[in-house]
């Protein structure tokens, strides 16, 4: 079914995920298609972000998470880097107000300290601006890996051990998960990955457990909400059955 053929029509409330994760992959290969600078699909792919932010709060999902900045992502060229940075800059200055303005609480995971520090200060300037928001929780994956998440919250368990604060018999998965930096998010009902490509790249391994996960061969540069849709769609139509005999609700 081609995207630009598809109604702009949610499947039923009852069926829709709560928690949407999406893998924005392929901004780079999308620019060299068009003989362009890999920076010009980074710039064009934050239409798409928009497009999502806006689909996600009309339909009713509760959480939307982007993996904006993997903790990998410093591997590449310094000046690709650099102006990523940058974007992040920009996007949280122009859309702030208009995130604000439609409930949207803006949070952030990952090691965060390790960002720019002008890149923080923004961050952290709209997180507080939108903090009181009870519309859509629009959660950036920034310098994020999932590995490195469960180590960090084994190392917390670890200190809390250390004070006495917690026993190790204590420590079941439901206590773990409150370690990690995704506390207070449900798990991820929807992992959506662009470009064609079949891997979660280290993203929310802990938190994906019994997520469905769909695959398009969209670049994300061309991801709208049509595209979503029909994401939307694939999930409403599976049985979700958490290791059990019998399904349960989609969402």
């Amino acid at each position: 079914m081609a995207a630009s053929n598809t109604k702009l029509i949610p499947p039923d409330p009852s069926r829709l995920p709560r928690h949407v994760a999406i893998i924005m992959d392929g901004n780079g290969r999308w620019a060299r298609k068009r003989g362009l600078p890999r920076i010009a699909g980074h710039k064009v792919g934050l239409e798409s972000v928009r497009a999502m932010v806006k689909a996600c709060s009309a339909w009713g999902i509760g959480h939307l998470t982007l993996y904006a900045f993997s903790s990998e992502n410093w591997r590449r060229p310094k000046e690709e880097v650099s102006f990523l940075m940058q974007l992040l800059r920009i996007y949280l200055r122009q859309e702030v107000r208009e995130l604000h303005e439609n409930r949207v609480r803006l949070n952030a995971i990952g090691r965060l300290d390790a960002l720019p520090a002008a890149a923080l200060k923004e961050l952290d300037r709209c997180r507080a601006l939108t903090a009181k928001n009870d519309g859509l929780v629009l959660t950036l994956a920034l310098n994020y890996g999932g590995r490195q998440d469960i180590v960090d919250a084994a190392r917390r368990a670890l200190a809390l051990a250390a004070k006495g604060k917690l026993k190790a018999s204590a420590l079941d998965e439901e206590r773990f998960a409150s370690l990690l930096c995704t506390e207070g998010l449900p798990e991820v009902d929807l992992v959506i990955r662009t470009s064609g490509e079949m891997r979660l790249s280290n993203f929310l391994l802990w938190q994906t457990a019994y997520a469905e996960v769909y695959f398009t061969p969209t670049f994300w540069p061309d991801f709208r909400q049509p595209h979503l849709l029909e994401a939307l769609q694939d999930f409403a139509r599976r049985e979700r059955r958490f290791g059990d005999i019998a399904p349960r609700s989609a969402g």
